[in-house]
């Protein structure tokens, strides 16, 4: 179970705990990240080799630094947080990935990727934020089955948006989500450009599989 060691609700979560004047500066390092809790917001770099969705799906706490917090309801400014040294995967209810965290794959690997794969636009429901985009599965799965235990403890969601209400949270520009499966309480296939789930046409197919037959 999470631990929300973020919740503002302990009397000394207002305040980051101060650095020792004396602690060295840290060079700059690792990934950068972009992590949403359930009331806070965190930015900084896990100091991590590989992959951001590796290194958080091996459910140890990891390494952080260079990290500003604020309120994902956006009542405050990002400000430094120096206290902050590690943090709890299980903490972390969506990180908004940049380019640096993803593999770096082939046009030819990619191509494989999507073949052996199929996609599902989603809107998953983690709340209290709501992420829309698509997902990649093996086929035979369904999109429901992203909410029964699994291995990998976040699933990546590409040409991603997260949202906190109707206020997009995060940077606009970062288009990959992963998103915290233990904190998953709905998933639903969507038409992305309406957010909304598809509406079937009248009538009948003429024969074979249509995209309906998917939904």
């Amino acid at each position: 179970m999470p631990l929300n060691f973020l919740r503002r609700k302990k009397p000394d979560a207002g305040t980051a705990p101060k650095a020792p004047p004396d602690a060295p500066r840290l060079a700059r390092e690792g990934i950068a990240f972009d992590g949403l809790t359930e009331e806070w917001r965190l930015v900084g770099r896990m100091r991590i080799e590989g992959r951001l969705s590796d290194a958080l799906n091996k459910r140890e706490a990891v390494d952080i630094t260079e990290v500003q917090w604020a309120p994902i309801d956006g009542s405050a400014a990002l400000e430094p947080a120096p206290g902050l040294r590690s943090v709890d995967p299980y903490d972390l209810i969506i990180v908004l990935a940049g380019e640096g965290s993803l593999p770096e794959l082939s046009d030819t690997e990619r191509a494989a990727h999507k073949i052996h794969k199929i996609s599902y636009d989603v809107a998953l429901e983690a709340p209290p934020f709501r992420v829309t985009g698509t997902i990649y599965l093996h086929p035979g799965m369904e999109p429901e089955r992203l909410l029964d235990r699994a291995t990998e403890m976040f699933v990546p969601v590409v040409d991603a948006a997260a949202y906190l209400g109707d206020q997009r949270v995060g940077d606009p520009d970062v288009e990959t989500v992963l998103v915290n499966r233990f904190y998953l309480r709905g998933v639903e296939q969507i038409d992305k450009r309406t957010g909304v789930r598809p509406q079937k046409l009248p009538g009948r197919p003429l024969g074979g599989v249509s995209w309906q037959d998917r939904s």
